[in-house]
């Protein structure tokens, strides 16, 4: 009856990594529980999510084919956008995220094409990746994407996303900013999963460093100035304080994404018997709700919800 903070089903956002074929439900190792799906699978999965009272998913492609502008990543028959299509028409409820990045779909594994100064110093070709990114966020919100969430942190993203979108008749398509992504350890799974590891070079570049509170009010404000309708912080559980610091800083809708690496290090500690899976997982949970996050990308989704649900 005191209780300051609530968690229910309808806090969570479940992602799912679609690939290409039929009847696939792949075991990512380093992730229990979660697997890459076929589209018809992914369907399965999308009803068994809403029958649990989740409210949206959030969708990453992981193609047959890789190039260096990372073309899939707008390809209508890709994984992603035949997905959107298919849970749309049989999930109609939902509300499905698009994932907007290319490191699934290049074959280098960063976020846009590439290009070498004249020392040599790799780096992503920032102002050539936003057309590329816009025409990716075109084609999901066409196959039924009812928001776009761009991951890549690009500077200036959001403003070509929104002036792709709206150029296209999709101005009411939301974007939900990944505003504040740290350059984080805690990507390690979801790297095998996406298949997107760096072949050569890192991210540190385009993502924030994890000391950097300042830098995050600047990125948060930047991406509200472009036009993001909804904010996101990412990773969550050694950021709790980044997501109280967002929340202060503007009210609009806030998610928080517990990433891969959380969610394995839980189901490792559960697997060895040192913790209480259950208690934990909805005690990490309930801290990013604490925090300020409306709105938790997690891979526990299925799991919270039943236990929530009992």
């Amino acid at each position: 009856m005191v209780r300051e903070t609530a968690l229910e089903p309808g806090d969570f956002i479940y992602p799912l990594f679609v690939t290409p074929g039929r009847g696939i439900r792949r075991p990512i190792s380093s992730m229990p529980g979660v697997a890459n799906l076929s589209v018809d699978v992914a369907v399965e999965e999308a009803r068994v999510a809403h029958g649990l009272g989740i409210p949206s998913l959030i969708l990453f492609g992981i193609p047959d084919a890789k190039d260096p502008q990372g073309s899939g990543a707008w390809d209508e028959a890709g994984p992603v956008c035949t997905a959107l299509r298919a849970i749309k028409d049989a999930v109609p409820e939902l509300v499905l995220v698009a994932d907007i990045c290319l490191c699934e779909y290049t074959d280098h594994g960063h976020c846009g094409p590439l290009e070498r100064d004249a020392r040599g110093h790799l780096s992503v070709a920032n102002d050539a990746t936003l057309p590329l990114l816009a025409r990716a966020a075109v084609a999901c919100a066409k196959s039924g994407a009812d928001i776009i969430a761009p991951s890549d942190m690009m500077d200036g993203r959001i403003a070509a996303l929104r002036a792709g979108l709206d150029g296209n008749g999709l101005s009411d398509t939301p974007i939900m900013s990944y505003a504040v992504k740290y350059a984080s350890g805690f990507y390690g799974p979801f790297r095998e999963a996406a298949q997107s590891t760096p072949k050569e070079g890192d991210r540190r570049g385009y993502q924030m460093d994890p000391a950097n509170v300042r830098e995050a009010r600047r990125e948060a404000l930047l991406d509200i100035e472009e036009g993001a309708d909804m904010l996101m912080v990412k990773p969550a559980l050694s950021y709790l304080d980044i997501i109280a610091e967002v929340r202060r800083l503007s009210d609009k809708p806030l998610a928080a994404y517990n990433v891969s690496g959380e969610y394995s290090m839980l189901k490792a500690a559960a697997q060895n018997g040192w913790i209480d899976e259950q208690r934990v997982c909805l005690e990490l949970l309930t801290s990013m709700r604490r925090a300020g996050a409306d709105l938790i990308i997690t891979y526990s989704a299925l799991d919270a919800a039943r236990w929530l649900g009992a």
